[in-house]
């Protein structure tokens, strides 16, 4: 088993008082990659067994009226479902315990390839039903496992775990675009409301073959010139909801879903990996502020879906990043459901505009 360690620097030049942060890569005895990052080197050896890898089939087919690709990977069907804080599967090794992805007694933050993944670099080309086509769904997914607490929240972590995770982000896209990935997206599922099977603090990060037609059609914007992001920025002060470190939160005028926030530096940025260290603490304290402001705002733990929109491959010199809270609330005790309509013609009907999501927001 391969046991790598490694201190990271940040990719941009010129970062002074960050921190250095330690990698340390470990292969399980699946042959998945478990990467445990931190402030101090990771030391220590395994307590306990791994749990095994899952199946890895997945293919991808393109359906011919929408013009986008679908995968298909049977083997998440029968993934881990909510289990009990005893077999938290993402929980740091207990000696004598079941065993967990992370056979350590203890960790900062850790990143593992996910069990039961949507892509693979296993992916092999299958046969192409009548009707549509086929490719390999060659990729990679991972988990990243932002504590070893079994509860928590971007808004309840410190500031120096958000940043820590701002930073194994940009390692990650660094690893996961030098492995071929056409488009990588981080993002987090928060919430039962969302489909979440585990409950342990974490996020994800799927590393795609192909660019998706969303963002093929954001690329297509930056690219005509249409959409000049840090023009519009500058002319959105009434949708400001926020600021840090030139960073900002805001609800875009074209908010599809009640409540929609994003972030994003006011200057042009790729992605993380060319933001200042005064940009990435500016954005690692907003994640934490969006979050505590909508807990806040609807009394409970609020179910979203944010993701991270970095530059596709290729894209760099046109691209400017943000991330994106998708809300699944209207109300304090109402979902947002994404009914016929939605679904149907992609058309959104929107319950709350972003003025009213700027105002309700501001003071939480």
């Amino acid at each position: 088993m391969a046991d790598e360690r490694k201190e990271l620097m940040h990719p941009a030049e010129a970062t002074p008082g960050m921190a250095a942060v330690h990698r340390r890569r470990f292969t399980k005895p699946d042959g998945r990659e478990l990467f445990l990052y931190g402030y101090s080197p990771h030391e220590g050896a395994t307590v306990g067994a791994c749990l095994d890898g899952g199946p890895k089939e997945a293919a991808l087919r393109w359906h011919p009226l929408r013009g986008e690709w679908s995968v298909y990977a049977a083997g998440r069907q029968n993934r881990t479902f909510r289990p009990t804080t005893a077999e938290d599967p993402l929980a740091p090794m207990v000696p004598g315990g079941p065993p967990t992805e992370i056979p350590f007694a203890d960790f900062e933050l850790a990143v593992f390839e996910n069990r039961f993944p949507s892509f693979s670099l296993d992916a092999q080309e299958v046969p192409s039903p009548p009707g549509t086509g086929t490719a390999p769904a060659i990729g990679r997914c991972e988990v990243v496992v932002y504590t070893p607490e079994e509860t928590g929240s971007l808004a309840t972590l410190s500031q120096e775990r958000r940043e820590l995770l701002v930073r194994v982000w940009t390692d990650r896209y660094e690893a996961l675009f030098g492995a071929g990935a056409a488009f990588v997206m981080p993002f987090e599922n928060r919430g039962d409301a969302v489909g979440v099977t585990l409950p342990h603090p974490h996020g994800q990060i799927y590393a795609f073959p192909v660019i998706p037609k969303i963002q093929e059609t954001s690329l297509a914007a930056f690219h005509n010139g249409q959409f000049n992001f840090a023009e519009k920025m500058s002319q959105w002060g009434d949708y400001v909801l926020t600021k840090m470190n030139s960073v900002v939160a805001f609800a875009p005028p074209f908010a599809r879903f009640p409540y929609e926030v994003w972030i994003a530096p006011a200057e042009r940025r790729a992605g993380p990996w060319e933001m200042t260290a005064d940009e990435i603490s500016g954005f690692a304290h907003l994640l934490g502020e969006v979050t505590r402001r909508y807990d806040n705002f609807f009394e409970c733990e609020t179910p979203f879906m944010l993701s991270l929109q970095a530059a596709p491959r290729g894209s760099e010199h046109v691209w400017h990043f943000w991330a994106q809270f998708f809300p699944l609330l209207r109300a304090k005790d109402k979902l947002k459901y994404l009914a016929s309509v939605e679904q149907a013609t992609g058309l959104f009907t929107v319950d709350v505009p972003p003025e009213e999501t700027v105002r309700a927001l501001r003071d939480r």
